[in-house]
């Protein structure tokens, strides 16, 4: 009984993304699918403990407590770690930057950082990318579990005329990224985008990707490989010292295979 409590408060923390920041009853009902009843009897639980905010017009926000246990996450230790270098890399290039993790099948977005010749984007930290059309998303693939493999070329959706929905052509791509360290995508994901990813390496292989996303009509990215390659190594070297664990280390797969 415990465990059916605690996925169906999960299910309540989980309807709130970059998108939701701020939910009624019904909405999170909707977006947990659980019933209403159950909905307002756990929502009162999470904000006795601090998870939820229930604000004065009825609506529910998360809460300080929910904010303080991210902050433990190793991906919160890995963005701190990384966070000058990508600053750096910003400076020399330009350039947005993501810093992005492996989060089931999806990449989830730890950092991003605009530039001068920054592009409008709509994921912030917490948000998720696709990885079959994303440079982030390809590098981090290139390396998964088998079973993340599979159900990503599974289900290639076509976000613009531009995205490849051939499993064949994508596992010849993913091959290319391990032999290059390097992982590409021109307007696969958004229209007149282009971005090159480069790994980010632990005591157990891959464990995260940094991305330098440009529009098309700026300067070739050849130009700024060195900085990212860069980047990679120094935040890489640097977790290493740092005795940190990787994040999700279930998800990681050894990246000489």
């Amino acid at each position: 009984m415990s465990r059916s409590v605690t996925l169906r408060a999960t299910a309540v923390l989980g309807a709130f993304d970059g998108e939701h920041r701020c939910l009624n009853l019904s909405q999170l009902s909707r977006r947990s699918g659980l019933p209403l009843a159950t909905v307002h009897r756990l929502a009162a639980d999470l904000v006795q403990s601090r998870l939820l905010v229930r604000r004065g017009d009825g609506c529910y926000e998360i809460g300080a407590h929910m904010w303080r246990l991210g902050l433990l996450t190793p991906a919160t230790s890995l963005r701190e770690l990384a966070l000058p270098h990508l600053q750096d890399l910003v400076v020399a290039t330009g350039h947005t930057v993501h810093l992005a993790v492996l989060d089931g099948a999806s990449a989830l977005v730890i950092e991003r950082l605009a530039g001068t010749k920054s592009i409008p984007t709509r994921h912030n930290p917490g948000g998720r990318l696709p990885l079959h059309c994303t440079a982030v998303g390809k590098m981090l693939l290139a390396y998964a579990p088998e079973p993340v493999v599979n159900e990503v070329t599974a289900d290639l959706r076509r976000y613009t005329p531009y995205t490849g929905t051939d499993a064949r052509v994508l596992y010849r791509e993913l091959d290319q990224v391990r032999r290059t360290g390097l992982a590409r995508s021109a307007q696969e994901h958004r229209l007149g985008v282009s971005s090159v990813a480069a790994p980010i390496n632990g005591n157990k292989g891959v464990m995260a990707a940094i991305a330098l996303l440009a529009p098309l009509t700026s300067p070739r990215l050849a130009s700024v490989l060195p900085h990212l390659r860069a980047a990679a190594a120094s935040v890489s070297a640097d977790f290493l010292r740092s005795g940190l664990e990787a994040p999700f280390p279930e998800e990681l797969r050894d990246g000489g295979r």
